[in-house]
């Protein structure tokens, strides 16, 4: 199979027309109630690894269907005209993510460079996700 653009250009490209925020800053987002965490990992990743403390869960999947105000599946907090900061793993996929969602039109946005990692490994408070 060839493909034309590969996963790591798509992210390159992403990186280059977002903002991306440290995870210092993101911890300091957690006190700022105009900012939206938001983890967009999937639910196993949130049960084996925990969180964000506060971050709101947004599969991937669904993101956006949740963002769009005219989808059936819109969620409320999208059009709260807060900032976003997306994380996942490891910054490649809510650099996609944001990138994507920017050019929905929501705005301000941005994504944690580094991801739930670059949390972890800062030593960042963390959540746990109980399974349901």
């Amino acid at each position: 199979m060839s493909i034309k653009v590969s996963v790591k250009q798509m992210v390159d490209e992403a990186n280059a027309n977002i903002d991306t925020i440290s995870v210092v800053d993101a911890k300091a987002a957690l006190d700022d109630d105009n900012t939206v965490i938001v983890d967009i990992r999937d639910i196993r990743e949130l049960y084996r690894e925990g969180k964000i403390p506060g971050a709101l869960h947004a599969p991937r999947g669904m993101l956006e269907f949740w963002v769009d105000p005219d989808s059936e599946y819109h969620r409320e907090v999208f059009s709260s005209g807060k900032r976003f900061a997306l994380y996942c793993a490891k910054s490649h996929r809510s650099a996609l993510a944001t990138q994507t969602l920017q050019n929905m039109g929501l705005t301000p946005i941005c994504h944690i460079g580094g991801g739930f990692e670059a949390w972890k490994n800062a030593e960042m408070p963390i959540e746990d996700v109980p399974k349901k």
